[in-house]
């Protein structure tokens, strides 16, 4: 079985750092999910895929997987471009703009 190693992204609603530092590992789906005929929901009958198990580190997730005799696979973080400078809203309103501020 080969599991997912990676770092979570920020969800849309996020736009700090924090909690980003976490790994975690995640099965893939083994069956297809299905339709049901009653209610309309997909569901399936594998419950490994609903497993995500979280650790502090990539070390700690790969040992893991060994241990557990895991085939895994890292998937690495895009990283964030550190030229983004932190501005106070009452810059946006600043005489030395290039250009003026509008709505």
């Amino acid at each position: 079985m080969l599991v997912r190693i990676y770092q979570p992204a920020r969800t849309a609603m996020q736009s700090g750092t924090a909690r980003m530092r976490g790994w975690v590992l995640e099965f893939p789906p083994s069956d297809a999910r299905e339709i049901d005929p009653l209610m309309g929901w997909t569901s399936s009958a594998d419950t490994q895929s609903q497993v995500r198990l979280r650790f502090d580190s990539r070390k700690q997730a790969e040992d893991y997987a060994r241990e557990h005799g895991l085939d895994f696979v890292v998937q690495e973080p895009q990283r964030r471009a550190q030229n983004v400078r932190p501005r106070g809203y009452g810059e946006n309103f600043a005489t030395d703009r290039r250009a003026p501020w509008t709505h």
